[in-house]
């Protein structure tokens, strides 16, 4: 059924398109003024049509038009924008006047108000009977909605599309009040689990509009606090703490078989679906996130469940119209992401018969595929079958693409180092987000290749030596996370080996790069892509909330960083997300088992899911350490008085080298306690090139801390990692 649902609806939304290119589209003025009165500009416009900021320029003064596929998806915004800012002389009741309009561009059938600010909150009672039966007219689906400048724009696409009116959830209290984004507040008379269901699905207007033409609407989430919990009869804890989930005969549960609704194979726990087999094309499933059973880990989400229901609306609506509407942890959020923005099929014509049916979107994921044996975690039955169990695989063996976890030995501290006072920590912006940017992953099942010769454009793992590249023992080694050189033949991501010949040229190293043997993958492309830019943006959105914006001089943004926890709670709570969002979806792509109730050697459940894929996981957390190994060498010779001789990756002794790396954080020794007192200058003031340069965007930097020189050097030799520490709190438990 889901199939035939994706079909239809992509055969609508293709007619859609082509209808909408064939209509005249609002005057060139009428263009602008809908742009203006949503506080876009033509740089977001052109970002979000894939085209150059002139081309816009061009249609808003009337010199150019926009040609297909541009045109059809320019039309979409508009139409969205006309629905939502009206002509001054237009009413809901008379069409604007506009000779030469396309029709339903200027003239809404729906106009949909603004959500007032959270202190004003707007109390809409309930219907005197469900609209199910016959649903008001919706508008044209409108384009996704891209994140916004202020959180009352941010709706405006869920709002235009009368289905969608209240938003993407609401968080229902116990005296029946649903607040919903923007301080909107429904009356939900419901007081059993079903009565709910069925409330959410009707009057309740509750969802937001697909990612992707190809994809679903989000459905419906209700979020249950603890009053209401008591309310429809749910326990204030979940007895069960093994399965996480109300037993079978709970009077909630049976309520729902009864009703001839159905729960997903996870039953209901902190975070459930009920639904019904699609009938006619039309999902009927509501998702339900249940505070008191600790729907939201105060890892990701801070205290957000335990704020008033208005501010937990507040904060969970905002992530929804950021990042996607939760349906479950911050790492299934951002796995179920990467397939809202690429799902695996599309609506394609049947030769024979005419009709639509359902194939393989190109650039996504497909179907499941097994990994290559290297590539699978131990669990895996690949593994199973070629190791007896408990066998620990060796370098040559399986793939160890993680992050960095390096300390320098404090035997190499230099006499100038130790004379210095501070410790400084930097930290770069979402390193796994800026890995993913144009990353080209595999696409298809792994082919297995003798004696290849390497080519940096094609994903898969490589067995290779890379132990004849000598570096600086004062830096990590960029191939193994624990920064040691490696001492043979070892399997690595595409990523790594490409920075390896990188090197290799660059400083004219005596190695040469021979593949014994790879897995690779022909098929591939920068499936992530979408996702990158997806989440950046909400990041830099939500770091705009919070005071600190693109575009600021270093002074600047160091200070705006100082204060911008302080800021406002709820977007520091959304800011967490947004980063554990990243962090988790990325986990996510080599899932292990989980469950009392596996058994090593069989297969799990999540092996059945398109994004599966341990490989991806590699390839961007191999990116990610090879990217930061880049700015390490590229800081170190750009501060030392001699380049490094031809032949060997040696560093001059007044070379600024790191005494500490964890993941995404490098610890330097320096002079001052600022970032500005250690990272290298051109002669005009500038960053030096190739290295780290403090700003806000994803694969910039920041400050992460500083401490006392003896307090570092003492960590070094206790063993443990400063950079793990010199925020003042573990940075593992940081969501960093």
């Amino acid at each position: 059924m889901a199939d035939d649902e994706d079909a239809l609806f992509g055969a609508v939304d293709a007619l859609l398109d082509a209808v909408a290119a064939r209509e005249p589209l609002p005057s060139p003025a009428e263009r602008k003024r809908l742009r203006e009165a949503a506080g876009l500009s033509q740089e977001q416009v052109a970002k979000a049509l894939q085209v150059r900021r002139e081309a816009v320029s061009g249609w808003e003064a009337g010199r150019t038009e926009p040609r297909p596929p541009k045109r059809a998806a320019y039309a979409r915004l508009l139409e969205g924008l006309a629905a939502r800012y009206p002509a001054p002389d237009a009413t809901e009741n008379a069409p604007a006047a506009q000779s030469g309009g396309a029709p339903g561009l200027d003239r809404p059938a729906e106009v949909t108000p603004a959500p007032r600010p959270l202190a004003h909150t707007t109390r809409l009672p309930p219907q005197s009977r469900p609209d199910r039966e016959a649903p008001a007219a919706a508008p044209r689906r409108p384009a996704a909605p891209r994140t916004g400048q202020a959180r009352t724009s941010e709706t405006a696409g869920t709002a235009a599309d009368g289905r969608f009116a209240h938003g993407p959830l609401g968080v229902l209290d116990g005296d029946g009040s649903v607040y919903c984004l923007g301080g909107l507040v429904l009356d939900c008379p419901a007081k059993t689990l079903v009565e709910v269901v069925e409330w959410a699905l009707g009057e309740a207007k509750l969802g937001a509009a697909r990612l992707h033409r190809s994809g679903k609407d989000a459905d419906p989430l209700v979020v249950i606090t603890a009053a209401a919990a008591e309310r429809l009869g749910l326990p204030p804890v979940l007895e069960d703490r093994r399965t996480l989930r109300l037993p079978g005969d709970h009077e909630a549960v049976r309520q729902v078989a009864e009703a001839g609704w159905k729960l997903t194979k996870r039953g209901f726990g902190p975070w459930a679906r009920v639904y019904r087999p699609a009938e006619d094309g039309r999902r009927q499933c509501v998702q339900f996130a249940v505070l008191p059973w600790d729907a939201l880990d105060a890892r990701s989400w801070g205290d957000t469940g335990r704020l008033p229901a208005p501010e937990i609306a507040a904060v969970l609506g905002t992530y929804a119209s950021r990042v996607i509407t939760p349906r479950g942890s911050t790492a299934v959020c951002g796995l179920e992401l990467m397939t809202a923005l690429r799902p695996p099929t599309r609506a394609v014509r049947d030769e024979a018969t005419g009709g639509w049916t359902s194939g393989p979107l190109p650039g996504s994921l497909a179907g499941p595929v097994d990994p290559a044996p290297p590539e699978a975690p131990a669990e895996h039955p690949i593994v199973a079958g070629l190791y007896p169990r408990h066998h620990k695989r060796t370098p040559d063996q399986v793939l160890d693409e993680e992050a960095f976890d390096w300390i320098r030995d404090p035997q190499l501290l230099t006499d100038a180092e130790c004379a210095r006072r501070y410790a400084v920590g930097i930290d770069v912006n979402t390193a796994f987000l800026a890995a993913a940017n144009r990353l080209a992953v595999g696409l298809s099942a792994p082919v297995h290749v003798r004696t290849p010769t390497f080519d940096k454009k094609v994903p898969g793992s490589w067995l290779v030596d890379l132990s004849g590249i000598e570096l600086d023992p004062r830096m990590p080694n960029p191939f193994t996370p624990h920064g040691e050189r490696p001492d043979g033949p070892a399997w690595y991501a595409t990523p790594t080996v490409a920075y390896a010949a990188e090197l290799v040229a660059t400083y004219r190293l005596p190695v040469s790069i021979d593949p014994v043997e790879a897995w690779l993958r022909p098929e591939h492309g920068p499936y992530l892509d979408p996702w990158y830019k997806h989440l950046s943006e909400a990041y830099r959105a939500t770091m705009a909330e919070l005071g600190v914006l693109s575009g600021a001089d270093e002074a600047e943004f160091l200070a705006a960083m100082e204060t911008h926890r302080q800021a406002d709670p709820g977007a520091v709570a959304v800011l967490s997300a947004i980063k554990a969002t990243v962090k988790g979806g990325i986990g996510k792509l080599r899932e292990r088992p989980q469950g009392a109730g596996y058994r090593a050697g069989e297969r799990w459940p999540a092996l059945e899911r398109p994004t599966w894929r341990p490989d991806i996981r590699a390839a961007v957390i191999a990116t990610a350490r090879v990217n930061m190994h880049r700015k390490l060498l590229k800081t170190a010779l750009a501060t030392q008085g001699e380049p490094a001789p031809a032949g060997r990756l040696i560093l001059g002794e007044d070379a600024l080298a790191p005494i500490a790396v964890l993941s995404d954080c490098a610890v330097y020794l320096s002079d001052g306690p600022s970032p500005l007192d250690v990272l290298p200058r051109t002669p005009d003031g500038k960053p030096a090139p190739g290295s780290f340069r403090l700003g806000v965007s994803p694969g910039m930097v920041k400050h992460e801390g500083t401490r006392e020189l003896l307090w570092a050097v003492r960590m070094l030799d206790e063993g443990h990692n400063p950079a793990q520490h010199i925020k003042g709190v573990d940075a593992a438990n940081d969501g960093e």
